[in-house]
């Protein structure tokens, strides 16, 4: 594996990665900060994404996969493929936007939001373009164009962040000299519903940016090359919205199952402090956007099972790495949420371990999809799926919020635990199970000496930042982290 080239491009796409997600990241000291926790405006944030996200999945239904493999396949046209799968996830899309807004009045009611249709409306058009715009950034990405594949990504992050700055902190400043901004203001959830429109505005923006990949889809469509990538990708279909489903179900059963308001406050502060874990997502999305292209285009060399073992372990070294920085720097990262909603902190460690299992299903992935078994892929993510929501279905009711942090782990836990097993028999990888499990152990006992210091000091959330035990803690923390990092540099040099 040309390692410089994965970490090079895992660099790239991890920066727009990153700041892409920061856009929910670096907001959330605002949203959480300027939305009272009480009266559960985030909750709806919350909620309204975990549809986009689901509905995301279904609206790709596997064709970023099935562009890399069907580009990289001997005998195909790699711009007939392009414009075959544009035009399938454009028509598909505009299906969906077609049965939305027919049926707007009974799908918002049925939601939740008869009072703001507009709010579905406004996401569902959000979510149909970035279905759209999913290839087109998976086809730079096969180009190997990282660096436009980042600027288009910043063409919605930029003035996304600046329009959201202005709703927040520039906009009630203003309320005295134009009152109608005051009617728009409170009309919309003091300003939440105002978020899902600079969306759609934003995503309207990248669109224009993308004139010039548009223009792949006149290359034409091959009747005979869809239905190969159809029966490719259906599987690939399920095992995304399974795998989604991993991620958002708890978010969309959770005011089902605690309906009323207190449900709505629970929600939005679950959903805020999983934010912090979130770190562990873009680890995982960024290595993803990199390895992928190096491994399908390379599938056909005997060597594959050596990358896939070099970067499953990898990607466990830094996970674990990932992990301890959250963790061990929790006195200063819980400042990333408002106070009113560091209750909710004790589910980091959980969602953090739960998106690590994520990660090592996601690089153990990869033996279904080389070896055209997808449909075992959809599968275990089911099984994992359905771990996942019986979870939350028992759970919820009795304990809230944290029923759905270990949900998200039993679920990722069950199908990584399959995605091996089933995976050393159909596609044996000599993995270098004892290098990770080396460094699980070590992590485990840094984190472990890590919350023996703060009992010890006697930090917890209510102790300052710039206190001596905070400091000290923090102190001995970074010393803990620095010495994890050298294993890591020294395994690398070996």
């Amino acid at each position: 594996m040309n390692l410089k080239s994965l970490a090079k491009d895992t660099a790239v796409y991890g920066l727009s990665s990153i700041v892409g997600r920061f856009l929910n990241y670096l907001l959330v000291p605002l949203y959480t900060t300027k939305i009272a926790a009480e009266s559960g405006g985030y909750g709806i944030v919350t909620n309204l994404y975990a549809y986009t996200a689901l509905l995301l999945a279904l609206l790709t239904f596997g064709m970023e996969t099935t562009l890399f493999r069907f580009c990289n396949k001997e005998g195909e046209d790699d711009r007939m493929v392009y414009s075959t799968v544009l035009r399938l996830v454009g028509s598909v899309g505009l299906l969906f936007l077609a049965l939305v807004f027919c049926l707007l009045g009974p799908l918002s009611t049925a939601l939740g939001y008869q009072a703001h249709p507009e709010y579905v409306g406004c996401m569902a058009i959000i979510v149909a373009m970035d279905a759209f715009q999913a290839i087109m950034f998976s086809r730079l990405r096969q180009q190997g164009k990282a660096f436009r594949f980042m600027g288009l990504k910043f063409a919605f992050i930029i003035p996304n962040v600046l329009l959201n700055l202005f709703i927040f902190l520039v906009m009630p400043s203003l309320f005295g000299t134009f009152p109608a901004l005051e009617r728009i203001y409170t009309e919309f959830d003091y300003g939440v519903g105002l978020i899902f429109f600079v969306n759609l505005l934003c995503t309207s923006l990248v669109m224009l940016a993308f004139l010039p990949e548009l223009k792949g889809i006149f290359y034409g469509f091959d009747r005979g090359l869809a239905k190969r990538m159809l029966g490719y990708t259906w599987p690939l279909l399920l095992l995304s919205l399974v795998g989604i489903l991993n991620q958002v179900a708890d978010k969309i059963l959770f005011p089902f199952l605690l309906p009323g308001e207190e449900g709505r406050v629970q929600l939005g502060i679950y959903g805020a402090c999983v934010k912090i874990a979130m770190i562990m997502a873009l680890l995982t999305q960024a290595f993803r956007y990199a390895y992928e292209p190096i491994v399908f285009n390379g599938s056909k060399d005997k060597n594959s099972p050596e990358t896939l073992s070099q970067g499953m372990k990898y990607f466990v070294l830094f996970g674990i790495l990932a992990f301890l920085a959250v963790m061990l720097f929790m006195p200063v990262l819980k400042f990333f949420v408002g106070r009113g909603y560091w209750e909710g902190l004790k589910v980091v460690p959980i969602v953090m371990a739960a998106e690590l299992f994520m990660g090592v299903y996601f690089n153990l992935s990869f033996w279904y999809k080389l070896s055209d078994r997808t449909w075992w892929g959809a599968i275990m993510s089911g099984v994992g799926a359905a771990v996942m929501i019986a979870v939350n279905l028992f759970g919820v009711p009795r304990w809230g919020y944290m029923a759905c942090a270990w949900g998200g782990f039993a679920g990722y836990g069950a199908a990584m635990l399959l995605s091996w097993f089933i995976g050393q028999r159909y596609y044996p990888v000599k993995y270098e199970l004892n290098t990770m499990l080396r460094f699980l152990a070590v992590g485990i006992l840094v984190y472990g000496t890590s919350v023996g210091l703060g009992d010890f000091l006697g930090v917890d959330a209510a102790t300052p930042l710039f206190a001596w035990r905070s400091l000290t803690l923090l102190a001995c923390n970074a010393c803990l982290l620095g010495g994890y990092g050298y294993l890591i540099w020294k395994e690398l040099k070996s």
